[in-house]
C-alpha cells in the first residue's frame, strides 16, 4: 500500500510558514507580509454589491434643507451646499448647527463672512487673526452666530485631520472646504432689543421713495461723483430710474433736490429696483423687452422678501424672469436674497448681462476670462458670474465692465459697488451694437411727448369759386 505524501507536505509547509511569520512579527518583513494579505481598503470601504445599494452613499443622494425657523439675517455663502442640520438644546433659547461644503478656498469664504458681518451692523466679538481660517462669533438683536472655518493646518497632504471635531478640507485636487454655522437666539434678549429698536425707529420715517419711477429726479451732489460716471447718472435721473430712500439720503432744506450720495455702497434691493426700472424705461416703447411686475398675490421666491417688502415686486419679478439665482431657477441654496446686503461686482454683472444678450450665457473658464479680460484675479469669480463676465467682454466697447471701471487687470469680484458705478452699468442695454442708452431713450421720450402736426387741408377749387 502506497503512502500518500501530500498531507505531510502540506503540514510541513504550514509549519514553516507559521515559523517564518512568528520570527518576522516585529520586523519590516513581517509588516510587508501582513500588508500583502490584508484586504484591499478600496473594497473594504465600498459596501456596494451587485443587486443592492450602498448605505454609505445614501447621504449624497439626499439634499439637506434649511428649517423654517432659520434666521434670514444670517448670511449664507452663495457657493456653499447645505450638508446637515442638527438642533441645539439650549435653555431659554433656540438654536441649530448647520454643516456646509464648498469648492471655494478657505480665504474666499472667510472674506465673505468678514465683509457681511462688518457691513450689516453685526457686533463681532471674535474673528480669525489671519486668512488661514478660524472662528467668527457675531451678535445682533439677541442672535449669536458662530461660523467655524477650517484652518490651513486642518489637513495635511495625506488628508489626515488634526482634530476630528474640526471641519476639514480634502487633500486631493478636488478639495472641498467644509465649515459650520451655529446660531443661538435668546428670546428674551431679542424681544428687549427689538422693542428698543421699534421705539427709536418710530422717530424716523420708514421708506418713502423720493420720487416715483419715471419722474425726473434732481440730485444736488452729482459733483461728488467721478467725472467719468457723472453723465450716466444725469441721464438715468432724467428718466426717473434712480429712486432713492428718503430715510437714507439727505434732503436739502429750501431746495427741491435730494442728495444721491454717488459714492455710497448700493444694496442688493436698490440695484434690483433700479435694474427693473432702467430696463423698462429704456425699453418703454418695446413691451416685449420689459420685465413684468410680479403679482402681489404670488408666492415669494425668497424667505426674506415677503409680499409686504417694499421692493417685493422688483425682486420677485427678477426671480420669476430667471435673471437672478433662486429656487425658481433650480438653485436650492438660494432661499435668501439678503436685500440689505452690499451688492458685489460679480453679482452686478451676473444680473445685468442676460438683459444685454437676451440669450443663454456661454460656457466659461478661468483661463478664458484671463485670456480675454486679462484679469489676474479671474479665479476668484464664482462660476455662475464667470459666464456673465466672459459674455460681457464680447460686447466690445459697450461692455458694462469697461463702462464702469475703464481699463483694469483686477476685477475684484467681491468688492462692493457704489451707486455711481451701478448707474454706469444701467445706462445702456444691448449687445454687439444693437441696444439703447438712457440718452437715446430720453430722445425717444421727447419725440413721443410732442404732438404730431396735423396738415392743414388745402382749399378745393369749389371753395375758391
Amino acid at each position: 500500500m502506497l503512502f500518500d505524501k501530500r498531507p505531510v507536505l502540506l503540514t510541513g509547509f504550514a509549519a514553516c510558514l507559521l515559523g517564518l511569520l512568528t520570527s518576522c512579527a516585529n520586523s519590516s518583513t513581517g509588516e510587508a507580509l501582513e500588508r500583502s494579505f490584508a484586504a484591499d481598503p478600496k473594497l473594504r470601504n465600498n459596501s456596494t454589491t451587485l443587486g443592492g445599494s450602498s448605505q454609505g452613499n445614501s447621504p449624497s443622494q439626499t439634499t439637506a434643507k434649511l428649517p423654517e425657523g432659520f434666521p434670514s439675517e444670517i448670511p449664507l455663502y452663495p457657493e456653499a451646499t447645505l450638508e446637515n442640520v442638527e438642533p441645539l438644546t439650549v435653555p431659554n433659547a433656540q438654536g441649530e448647527q448647520t454643516s456646509w461644503s464648498s469648492a471655494d478656498p478657505i480665504d474666499a469664504i472667510q472674506s465673505f463672512y468678514k465683509r457681511e458681518f462688518e457691513s450689516n451692523n453685526w457686533q463681532i466679538t471674535s474673528q480669525p487673526t489671519d486668512e488661514a481660517g478660524g472662528t467668527f462669533v457675531a451678535r445682533r438683536n439677541g442672535l449669536q452666530v458662530t461660523v467655524t472655518i477650517p484652518s490651513s493646518a486642518a489637513t495635511n497632504n495625506s488628508g489626515e485631520t488634526s482634530s476630528a471635531r474640526e471641519p476639514s478640507t480634502s487633500g486631493t485636487s478636488n478639495a472641498v472646504t467644509e465649515f459650520e454655522i451655529q446660531y443661538i437666539r435668546n428670546q428674551g434678549e431679542a424681544a428687549s432689543e427689538q422693542s428698543g429698536q421699534d421705539s427709536s425707529q418710530s422717530e424716523v420715517p420708514s421708506y418713502v421713495p423720493s420720487r416715483s419711477a419715471g419722474e425726473a429726479q434732481d440730485f444736488t451732489d452729482l459733483d461728488k461723483a467721478p467725472k467719468e460716471l457723472r453723465q450716466y447718472i444725469e441721464d438715468l435721473a432724467t428718466l426717473g430710474v434712480l429712486t432713492v430712500d428718503s430715510s437714507g439720503s439727505k434732503t436739502n432744506a429750501g431746495a427741491s433736490g435730494t442728495t444721491f450720495e454717488p459714492n455710497k455702497t448700493i444694496t442688493r434691493r436698490e440695484y434690483a429696483r433700479w435694474l427693473v426700472a432702467a430696463n423698462n424705461q429704456i425699453y418703454a416703447n418695446r413691451p416685449g423687452q420689459q420685465i413684468r411686475s410680479a403679482s402681489e398675490t404670488t408666492q415669494p421666491a425668497f424667505r426674506d422678501v415677503p409680499r409686504s417688502d417694499r421692493d417685493f415686486q422688483s425682486i420677485q419679478a427678477l426671480a420669476e424672469a430667471g435673471l437672478i439665482p433662486s429656487p425658481l431657477t433650480g438653485d436650492a441654496t438660494a432661499v435668501l436674497f439678503r436685500p440689505d446686503a452690499p451688492l458685489t461686482r460679480e453679482n452686478l454683472i451676473l444680473w445685468k448681462v442676460p438683459l444685454d444678450t437676451r440669450q443663454s450665457l456661454p460656457s466659461a473658464s478661468v483661463d478664458a476670462v484671463k485670456q480675454t479680460w486679462g484679469f489676474q484675479d479671474a479665479a476668484k469669480v464664482e462660476p455662475k458670474a464667470l459666464r456673465a463676465v466672459l459674455a460681457d467682454f464680447q460686447n466690445g466697447e459697450s461692455a458694462n465692465i469697461r463702462r464702469m471701471l475703464g481699463y483694469t487687470t483686477l476685477f475684484q469680484p467681491k468688492k462692493p459697488v457704489t451707486r455711481a458705478e451701478a448707474a454706469s452699468v444701467l445706462w445702456y442695454f444691448g449687445s454687439q451694437g444693437e441696444g439703447l442708452s438712457a440718452k437715446e431713450a430720453q430722445q425717444l421720450k421727447r419725440e413721443d411727448a410732442q404732438p404730431s402736426e396735423t396738415p392743414t387741408p388745402s382749399p378745393s377749387s369749389s371753395d375758391e369759386q
